[in-house]
């Protein structure tokens, strides 16, 4: 007899509720692996403290201080635009009060694979824009690398400082059946969300002081000034440098953060119209007069950096900058062109990359993926719409996918249709049970859905601060955790011990 298929929704209403009284006691586990309670119902060693806490709260207390946070992040204007919301676009990001919790050996490992995966990426970007050894010996296929949009043949022979093109990333984590963690993709053009990983520590800390305290929490705070320092260490001088935040503006989704890292490192921060190009020199325009850029971090996609060069019509970016850059005058972090090293279908062969460049076995391994563009693959894809999640290889932010087990027939037979007109576009992944964490809503504290980001910075060395933002999937039996697409967000809290 063929097993009858169930979605993800279908196995977590089979769970329990074994979980205790008070504020838990609506909580369900599910097929996935949970952060808090074993499978027996058991809390967790390093969650303890936390649910004893919980235990002791009524929950109009929980209600109190989740307000506190939402109050906190209204005063500060902490938001984030959901541009598929037509009639709210601009809100503040929502933030649970209870924090995913992460011991110091996971973090060891996390912090071991990113470190020695950004190695093999910053490789990687190296060789295809020189010398593309790894194309002539057949390690991916050179249409994989020479067909992605990102990739910017403008690039080519183009010196980086320190070889590191990748400055700042932000890598999604996700655990698998084995409660291991696993990479779910590369953010390597422009990520963000750094902002609100601090953010969250800020309020969480106050709505559990003590139990923050004797927990050993390993400190966060100091990634404005190791991200300064990254962005310094990439002038060819270290005296006097220059920095500014390159920002499309107010209505970017993530302006909050431009501004907030800007004013948190003390640099400009610019729209395209504050910079102009004299003599392949970058200079603001500023009160007092011009002055000189030599580092721009930049919060814009390659496309719309200098009108010049790319896309002619944008009016977010300032002309003559490729220009600058390319003689040396000016840094751009992250380089132009790391997209290609982010296209989903590349992300497929990341452990590949690993060995080829390092000789090593990857630390952190991948999750499945089929490529659609090798035929066989395509053929598993289409016959399996139903229980996978297919995303186009450029994409992110959770736009232009598809997450089978939740769609209906007639949107998977729809998205079949873009499958075979442009296989090449799409990969496809068995459907992740994103492991569940404690979250306070309106019911109590229930599991609910969440991925892992950690933010890694790349210049002469690597640095990771030990935290990360946890993204949440606040809809029971929801896997979209993109606040794009309407998730939230967490605390992380990784320990001493």
């Amino acid at each position: 007899m063929q097993q009858e298929r169930r979605s993800v929704g279908d196995l977590e209403a089979e769970g329990s509720a074994v979980l205790g009284d008070g504020p838990c006691a609506r909580y369900r586990l599910g097929a996935a692996y949970d952060e808090m309670f074993e499978a027996g119902g058991a809390v967790r060693g390093h969650y303890a403290a936390l649910h004893q806490r919980l235990t002791h709260l009524p929950p109009e207390e929980l209600t109190r201080r989740q307000q506190a946070c939402e109050q906190s992040f209204l005063h500060q204007g902490i938001t984030f635009t959901v541009y598929s919301d037509a009639q709210a676009t601009e809100r503040i990001i929502p933030t649970d009060l209870l924090p995913r919790i992460v011991t110091a050996p996971e973090w060891d490992r996390i912090e071991r694979g990113l470190t020695q995966r950004i190695a093999a990426l910053n490789l990687f970007l190296r060789d295809v824009y020189s010398d593309g050894l790894v194309l002539k010996d057949r390690v991916l296929p050179r249409s994989m690398v020479y067909g992605s949009k990102h990739y910017l043949r403008e690039m080519r022979g183009l010196p980086v400082p320190a070889g590191a093109y990748i400055n700042v990333c932000g890598t999604d984590l996700v655990r698998n059946e084995k409660g291991e963690f696993v990479v779910l993709e590369d953010n390597l053009r422009v990520p963000s969300g750094v902002s609100y990983m601090l953010a969250n520590r800020e309020v969480v800390r106050r709505a559990f002081p003590g139990t923050f305290r004797a927990a050993g929490v390993r400190a966060i705070e100091h990634y404005p000034r190791e991200l300064l320092a990254t962005l310094r260490a990439l002038a060819p001088f270290q005296d006097d440098v220059s920095i500014a935040v390159l920002t499309p503006g107010v209505f970017n989704s993530a302006y909050f953060e431009h501004a907030f890292l800007a004013r948190q490192m003390g640099v400009e921060l610019v729209e395209g119209r504050d910079l102009l190009v004299n003599d392949n020199v970058l200079y603001a325009r500023t009160t007092s007069g011009l002055k000189r850029i030599d580092v721009v971090y930049r919060r814009i996609d390659d496309d719309f950096i200098d009108p010049l060069i790319f896309r002619e019509d944008s009016t977010l970016g300032v002309p003559g900058i490729f220009n600058a850059y390319r003689a040396g005058n000016v840094v751009i972090a992250n380089a132009l062109g790391t997209g290609v090293a982010d296209d989903k279908a590349v992300y497929a062969y990341v452990p590949k990359l690993i060995r080829y460049y390092l000789s090593e076995e990857p630390i952190l391994e991948n999750v499945e993926t089929y490529l659609c563009r090798e035929p066989a693959q395509l053929s598993h894809v289409l016959a399996n719409l139903d229980t996978l999640v297919v995303k186009a290889v450029g994409e992110s932010g959770g736009y232009g996918m598809l997450i089978g087990p939740h769609a209906s027939e007639a949107e998977r037979q729809a998205f079949a249709i873009k499958l075979r007109a442009n296989p090449d576009n799409y990969i496809a992944q068995p459907t992740i049970q994103l492991s569940t964490a404690p979250t306070f809503v309106e019911s109590g504290v229930e599991a609910r859905h969440v991925d892992l980001r950690p933010f890694i910075l790349n210049a002469e060395e690597t640095r990771i601060v030990p935290g990360a933002l946890t993204r949440v999937a606040l809809k029971r039996g929801s896997l979209v955790v993109n606040s794009s697409q309407g998730g939230g967000s967490k605390d992380t809290w990784v320990l001493n011990q």
